[in-house]
């Protein structure tokens, strides 16, 4: 498990190099986006050590869907997709450092009844950065506390020029960096930002062709699906317990696919914790003081189950999803959550959690959100398909674990 995060990076290549290839009519459709961001890294934490302005420079690289028949880019009214790369300085050389950063995109048209120049990008991937968390030499910069973290940005752009060649644009936007709670501490480093960005290549409004020409209308349809999933995930309890284990998962789903595009289900998931089973066999200090009992039934206290709610915009090979669910069963969240929330001195708790109403709905709200790659073009409507995965899942939205996982979907004709 200690090279998932290494995989992640495998799959988000591969969400570019083959998951968009059947939109690429020509080279005509083509384009590449240097850009320049400025902008403020947050405090992470009290006493965050000081920083100056935030600079970063990406290169995008993607096409445009204008003219492609598949149907997702015409329910989407023909995005743009890609992926970029990144150099972040987030004004802390010495104790925040630099982010190095993969991220596929798309990118949809906004108000586009009444202007063509509004733009909403939206990318998730992974980052590696050269500078983080030490108790000894850099004990205040809490925000970030391994190598692989997750990244993700959402920006709204409005061309200011727009040419045949070149679009020039300016951004206002949001960054955030986190390792998904595989190690503690792990506040996320969150920056918003003014973007100045030429998108070179040939635009579609501008050319006349047969390659570009839309011919096509939007196709109605409505499939039933079915679907299995398990994964392998990583995290940890507390920064007293702070060293990684594994987390396993299955579930089950089933729902509808709309037009192709729009997939909306209900299910059932399944979970083991490592940490959850270790620390009730170890008899931990909480463990023997309110729940002895667990200790007779060690694997079915480190259990949780529950049911959830399934949305996933389906794109070619790719999928975006996002996951809402309840949690039926998690008797060991009282523990993790006293622990986590909890003070401590010289790895000793001088205070526990409090078992608030806040906990109360972190302990029932579950979600989950991550990104998809199918062996089968989606748009094809395969009865069988199959998909990896890369996922970040919480209690509502407080990471609980990063998961690797594989899974099935079968279509009812």
């Amino acid at each position: 498990m200690k090279q998932t995060r290494y995989y992640l990076f495998l799959l988000f290549i591969g969400v570019q190099l083959r998951g968009q290839t059947s939109t690429i009519k020509n080279k005509k459709s083509l384009f590449i986006t240097p850009e320049v961001l400025i902008g403020k890294t947050m405090e992470a934490n009290t006493d965050f050590p000081k920083t100056k302005l935030q600079t970063s420079f990406f290169v995008s690289m993607g096409m445009h869907s204008k003219g492609s028949d598949e149907q997702w880019a015409i329910e989407l009214g023909y995005p743009k997709t890609g992926v970029s790369l990144g150099v972040t300085n987030f004004g802390n050389t010495e104790k925040i450092g630099f982010a190095y950063t993969i991220m596929p995109f798309v990118e949809v048209g906004l108000f586009k009844k009444y202007s063509e120049r509004w733009n909403f990008n939206i990318a998730m991937g992974a980052s590696y950065l050269d500078t983080k968390y030490d108790p000894d030499t850099n004990p205040f910069n809490r925000a970030i506390t391994t190598d692989i973290n997750w990244s993700f940005r959402s920006f709204l752009y409005y061309d200011i020029v727009k040419r045949q060649k070149i679009d020039w644009r300016i951004g206002l936007g949001y960054t955030h960096f986190s390792n998904g709670h595989t190690r503690l501490p792990n506040q996320g480093l969150n920056s918003f930002l003014l973007s100045l960005s030429s998108q070179i290549g040939n635009n579609p409004e501008h050319i006349n062709d047969k390659d570009t020409k839309q011919n096509v209308t939007k196709k109605k349809s409505s499939e039933y699906y079915f679907s299995f999933r398990t994964g392998i995930g990583q995290n940890v309890l507390s920064r007293i317990f702070n060293d990684k284990k594994e987390v396993y998962s299955t579930a089950l789903s089933m729902g509808k696919i709309i037009n192709r595009t729009y997939k909306f289900g209900v299910g059932g998931y399944y979970r083991f914790y490592e940490h959850y089973y270790d620390h009730i066999n170890d008899n931990k200090e909480l463990i023997s003081e309110q729940v002895p009992h667990f200790r007779k039934y060690p694997y079915r206290y480190a259990t949780n189950f529950g049911f959830f709610v399934t949305s996933e915009l389906l794109l070619g090979h790719v999928g975006i999803e996002f996951d809402l669910g309840f949690n039926i069963y998690k008797p060991f969240y009282k523990i993790d959550w006293q622990l986590s929330q909890g003070e401590f001195y010289n790895d000793k708790y001088t205070k526990l959690g409090e078992l608030d109403w806040y906990y109360n709905v972190k302990r029932t709200i579950s979600s989950r959100l991550g990104i998809k790659y199918y062996l089968f073009n989606t748009y094809k409507s395969p009865v069988n398909n199959f998909f990896l995965a890369a996922h970040i899942n919480a209690n509502l939205g407080q990471a609980d674990f990063s998961e690797f996982g594989v899974g099935y979907v079968y279509r009812f004709r």
